[in-house]
């Protein structure tokens, strides 16, 4: 029996390549599919009706017709839009971050509901988060554990013993916080502080709206962000290519956050 000519799937538009002179090559995340190549004909068009439809980010039901190599998006219909992520930098760089994570976690062709459900949430999540980078350790947490490489927090992956509350050590290879004793023989193991375990183990547990509620130092901050990044770059086996536009941007917004409160000392000093 020959398969259906065209099918209907909903989508998120990861990321976007141009193909030819007005078509383009979509990679989106489907529950049901998995990740998915697509083109869009003709949507750089001017006169296209497909083209708003079809941004970065945007949630879209589409219908589909199967072709020889890639198959086409022949319609388009936009469910969420995420607006608010591409009229601000700062929230717009957070999603292109999620949205590669989330391709090169997500396989072809294979179903993940939790994690196409995982990144709706957290594209919905960067439009208002006061606190993104806490928001992004939250991301990463959960979309290793709906890749199936969920970090070991509670007991050492080695003894299997409960990790007590001391300095332990948290292992790339191991996949998990090993204890002390265990630790000392990884030589690729970091030390993670009680107070950076504690946040992480919430940020696990919660969902992710649950990280605007933390209020952390920068010291936690940074050594959580150094955490992750090693996990992930050690999963992936390669640098993700928006971290450093991450890191550009967010300096940036410090440099503008010190202008403005020395703007409003001086404003106050001379009052």
């Amino acid at each position: 029996m020959s398969r259906m000519r065209t099918y209907r799937i909903e989508a998120v538009i990861l990321k976007r390549q141009d193909l030819g002179e007005a078509d383009r090559l979509l990679t989106v995340l489907a529950p049901d599919r998995g990740k998915l190549r697509l083109v869009g004909k003709g949507i750089r068009k001017p006169t296209s009706r497909k083209a708003g439809h079809l941004e970065l980010f945007t949630h879209a039901n589409l219908l589909v017709a199967r072709g020889r190599s890639l198959d086409l998006i022949t319609q388009a219909e936009a469910v969420q839009t995420f607006r608010g992520l591409r009229d601000d930098l700062t929230r717009t760089t957070h999603a292109y971050y999620v949205a590669e994570l989330v391709d090169q976690f997500a396989t072809e062709d294979t179903e993940n509901v939790l994690l196409f459900r995982l990144l709706l949430d957290a594209l919905c999540q960067i439009e208002t988060a006061r606190r993104l980078d806490v928001l992004m350790r939250a991301f990463e947490l959960h979309v290793l554990a709906a890749a199936g490489y969920r970090p070991q927090l509670h007991t050492c992956p080695r003894c299997r013993r409960p990790l007590t509350p001391v300095v332990n050590l948290i292992s790339r290879a191991e996949g998990g916080v090993l204890c002390p004793r265990c630790g000392e023989t990884d030589r690729t193991a970091r030390p993670i502080t009680v107070n950076g375990l504690k946040v992480l183990r919430f940020l696990q547990a919660e969902p992710l709206a649950a990280a605007d509620r933390l209020n952390l130092s920068p010291e936690v901050r940074g050594e959580l962000e150094q955490i992750m990044r090693a996990i992930l770059e050690y999963t992936l086996e390669r640098q993700l290519r928006s971290t450093a536009f991450l890191d550009l941007v967010r300096r940036q917004d410090d440099v503008r956050r010190l202008a403005q409160d020395d703007a409003r000392r001086l404003a106050a000093e001379s009052a």
